[in-house]
Order: structure tokens, then C-alpha cells, then sequence
């Protein structure tokens, strides 16, 4: 009988130890933890065991009872496998529960890090080396190396200009490759604009890398995205003619500094700047910056009209005409040189 009663007091003391670690992991100090309590983050440091955490778990409200959480892996086991990193965990789970949670993969330490639409190479460059996570010129360095890079279409062989999708990207800063995100650019362009439209540019009669092109100046040249085929339509219509473009954004590209004037008006009247699109025929030799969704469908899908010159006020507000007479009027109106 005794041996029986002293068996029942142990039984009962572990379900109560046990009990308690449940309860334990359900409150906010004295008070009922509710079932749809928020998630918070939890990092576990390198080198930490399970039994170690049970006072910093404590700490933040996720175990009332460290010495129950203790007991409760001494009776179960569990908690050989936690691992090092941030987790997402809540209040209201039980100690089996934050016990698995600690244990899954823990989340990225991701933060955002957004590529501007109509950013050049160098202005990616000077960015990422301001964030700190690179030293200036290698991203420069990364995209010059094109052999290393793969893409459903073919990839320049001169510059990787224009191919380098702009978007927030989310990146662990703890596992930065350059030559990785650089990947990722190539790949978003292709899963945001060359996949989904592959048939429409195998029909087009330009190649993927001309419609890059057109669309880097498209991203420079008008503002208003809803204006762009419009815009489009006129240089294709000027390409498709043998017309100077005339796209003065063009001469900007090698400027170290975009709004340099002085540089810029020197660059308009150098007819062996290979850029210069007032003097010399053609496309540019590169897209002048990396293009953005609506620019890229701007020249993918251009408007035609009657319309072949165009100019902005000084509000942005774009002005086409049909011949050189009425865009010489409009520069005299609006005072465009």
C-alpha cells in the first residue's frame, strides 16, 4: 500500500510539474496568456543550450517559471536541438511548442536595400558601399565580369548596363555576395518582364537587348509612366527612319555626376562621344541606366501616332508634334533649349 501511495504522490508530482510548465509558457508573468497572443522575436545566441535560455525566456514574458522549464527538459528530453538565430515565437505557446519553434530554422536577417529605377551601375555601386556592405567599385568590378552570369536571354558581352532589375530587394547582410545579388537582379528581370512577355519580344523585330535600350532612355525621358508608349512610339518610329534620336539624357550617361551641366553641354556638342544621339545615328552603344517595369512595356509595346518630336516644359509636361515647325513653336512658348 505504501509502495502504491508513493508511487500515486510521484504521478501526481509530475503532472503537476508538468502542468506547470504548460501554464508557464501561457502567461505574461501572473496574468493568462491569450491564445492569439502576437508573435515576437526571440534570438538565441551562439552556444546556447535550451536550459541556459530558460532565464532570458523568462525575461521577455515567454516562461513564468524558469526553474518548471528546466524541469520540464529534464523530464522530456527535448531541447538538444535548438538552434542559434532569431525566431519567431509567442506567448501563448506551450513549453513543447517554443521548445520546437527554437528549433526550426530560424528567419533571415534580412533589411531592404532598394535599387532606384534608372539607376546606373555606378549609382548601385555608391549606394551599397554607403550601406557599407561592400568596398566602392566592387559592385562595379562584379557586373563587369559577364561570363559568370546566367540568363534565359542573351546577355551583352560589353556591359551588364540596363539588365540589373530596380526593386527592394531583402538582403541577409550577414551572408553578402555581390556576385549573388548581381544574379538576382538578371534573374528578376527575367521573371518580371522577359518571361511573362517572351512571345511579344520574339515578335517585335528588336532584339531583347535594343527594347533594354530604348526602355533605359524611356526611364530618363519621361517621367510620367502613362506617357511613355507614347514616347516610345516616336523613337522607334525616328530608329525605324534612320533619324538622330536626339535624346540629350544619352549624353548624361558618362557623366560622373548626372545634373553636371557644364559637363553635359561639352558632351552635347562632342560628335565622337559614341553616346551622343544628337550627332550620331542609332541607338546608344548601352542602356543608360537599368529600367523599370512600365518602361520596359513602354518599349515593348510603343504607341503609334503622327507625331515625331516631342519636349517638356518646365512643369515635365509633354508636348509632341508632327513636324520640326510646330516643335520650334513650342520651344519659343515654353522656353526649351
Amino acid at each position: 500500500m505504501r509502495l502504491r501511495a508513493a508511487l500515486g504522490l510521484f504521478v501526481a508530482a509530475l503532472m503537476l510539474l508538468l502542468s506547470g510548465c504548460h501554464i508557464a509558457t501561457n502567461h505574461f508573468g501572473a496574468a493568462p496568456g491569450p491564445t492569439d497572443a502576437e508573435t515576437v522575436v526571440f534570438e538565441v545566441p551562439k552556444g546556447s543550450s535550451a536550459r541556459s535560455l530558460s532565464g532570458s525566456l523568462h525575461e521577455v514574458g515567454l516562461v513564468t517559471s524558469p526553474d518548471n522549464f528546466v524541469m520540464y527538459l529534464r523530464l522530456t528530453k527535448e531541447g538538444g536541438c535548438i538552434k542559434a538565430g532569431r525566431h519567431k515565437v509567442s506567448p501563448a505557446m506551450t513549453a513543447g511548442e517554443l521548445i520546437q519553434a527554437l528549433c526550426g530554422a530560424p528567419i533571415a536577417d534580412d533589411v531592404p536595400f532598394t535599387v532606384v529605377e534608372g539607376w546606373r551601375i555606378r549609382e548601385i555601386d555608391a549606394a551599397l558601399a554607403e550601406k557599407g556592405w561592400i568596398q566602392a567599385g566592387e559592385y562595379r568590378a562584379a557586373v563587369s565580369d559577364i561570363s559568370r552570369y546566367t540568363a534565359p536571354f542573351p546577355l551583352p558581352s560589353d556591359s551588364l548596363e540596363g539588365y540589373l532589375f530596380p526593386e527592394t530587394y531583402m538582403v541577409d547582410r550577414s551572408k553578402w555576395d555581390t556576385a549573388g545579388f548581381v544574379q538576382r537582379q538578371i534573374n528578376l528581370l527575367a521573371a518580371r518582364f522577359y518571361t511573362p512577355n517572351k512571345a511579344a519580344i520574339d515578335a517585335s523585330g528588336r532584339t531583347f537587348g535594343e527594347l533594354v535600350i530604348m526602355a533605359s532612355m524611356l526611364e530618363r525621358e519621361e517621367p510620367t509612366p502613362k506617357q511613355r508608349p507614347l514616347v516610345a512610339g516616336i523613337l522607334w518610329q525616328r530608329i525605324d527612319a534612320q533619324w538622330n534620336l536626339g535624346v540629350d539624357a544619352t549624353s548624361r550617361y558618362t557623366l560622373d555626376k548626372w545634373n553636371d551641366r557644364r559637363a553635359f553641354l561639352k558632351k552635347l556638342r562632342d560628335p565622337n562621344d559614341p553616346y551622343n544621339t544628337r550627332l550620331r545615328g542609332g541607338l546608344p552603344p548601352t542602356a543608360i541606366g537599368n529600367p523599370g517595369l512600365t518602361a520596359l512595356g513602354a518599349s515593348l509595346n510603343p504607341t503609334g501616332s503622327e507625331f515625331w518630336y516631342y519636349l517638356h516644359d518646365s512643369s515635365g509636361v509633354l508636348h509632341p508634334s508632327r513636324n520640326q515647325s510646330e516643335h520650334e513653336a513650342y520651344r519659343r512658348k515654353y522656353n526649351v533649349y
